[in-house]
């Protein structure tokens, strides 16, 4: 990769001052030894182990998290794998959360104005959590730096579908790697998550106020697009009919959808896997991975804008 393209690679992760996008999604699992082949056989490049510190207030002292991960990163957002490692809160709350099942437990919006969303949930009525500044050390072609990041949550209880928070990312330059955003699988993007709850239309609504963007439907069909990505909020009736899944507990993250950039080199591979899949409607199709990592992964096209990714309702 030229010097201008990783310049354009990293540019394209922010966004736009008052714009939020889809940055990442994360499986939240027990034994990220178990859940790394899993996504290694699925095609993708993984990021080296990394573990996770905080600042749980600014000038704080720099405390373990109690977690850590392994990254699937694409040209566009990316997927995390976070595993507890200690005991901490952060970490307990990870354990709580796979307790439930073994799956994507996060959605995190990027923001270039981390504060900015942090008073809008304010005032929103969300009482959001301090502004943490989250690090981990790794490794780039220049040696071991640290990724820094300002993360705004709120209480675990406030969002039920999981943790649903904003991250903006400080130094970019050191998270996307360009040996790390090539995959067998051909991936390229993040562009989708699925919801499921009983009440999609009030979960909608709630998203919209989280972050500020309109929601669109009407019954249960309703979506949330960012600049980069679209968030949608399914019955458990679409979901058994479209994935042939039965939720097994309520509301769930049941999975995310990412680009191609060749549909029938992706097809291809993830059918020797021997992983449950079908297709989805003409030119998607979709995989079920493993217990150890949990939820539903949708490919489609690269040439498909990131706002137009739809299931049946």
């Amino acid at each position: 990769m030229t010097p201008a393209a990783f310049e354009k690679l990293v540019a394209a992760q922010a966004p736009k001052p008052g714009k939020l996008n889809l940055d990442h999604v994360a499986h939240f699992v027990p034994h990220i030894d178990n859940a790394a082949p899993a996504l290694e056989k699925l095609g993708f490049t993984l990021t080296p182990f990394s573990a996770q510190a905080h600042r749980l207030e600014p000038g704080g002292p720099l405390l373990p998290a109690g977690t850590g991960n392994r990254c699937v990163m694409f040209k566009r957002g990316y997927i995390e794998c976070l595993t507890p490692t200690g005991d901490t809160q952060v970490a307990n709350q990870l354990r709580v959360a796979i307790q439930r099942y073994t799956g994507i437990h996060l959605i995190a919006f990027g923001t270039s104005a981390a504060e900015e969303d942090h008073t809008r949930l304010s005032n929103e009525g969300f009482s959001p959590l301090d502004c943490v500044a989250l690090e981990r050390r790794l490794m780039t072609q220049h040696g071991e730096e640290t990724a820094r990041f300002a993360v705004v949550r709120v209480k675990p209880e406030t969002m039920a579908e999981g943790r649903i928070q904003f991250c903006q990312h400080q130094t970019p330059q050191f998270v996307w790697q360009p040996a790390w955003v090539k995959h067998a699988n051909r991936a390229t993007a993040l562009t989708a998550v699925i919801l499921c709850m009983n009440d999609p239309a009030e979960a909608a609504a709630r998203y919209a106020r989280f972050t500020g963007l309109k929601a669109i439907g009407e019954g249960d069909r309703w979506h949330i697009d960012t600049a980069r990505g679209r968030i949608l909020f399914k019955s458990p009736a679409v979901i058994r009919r479209v994935f042939n899944v039965e939720p097994t507990t309520l509301p769930w993250i049941v999975g995310y959808a990412l680009a191609t950039n060749n549909m029938e080199v992706t097809r291809k591979l993830i059918v020797n896997t021997g992983f449950a899949h079908g297709a989805l409607g003409t030119e998607r199709f979709y995989v079920v991975p493993p217990a150890s990592v949990g939820g539903i992964i949708v490919f489609e096209p690269a040439k498909t804008s990131a706002l137009d990714f739809s299931i049946p309702a």
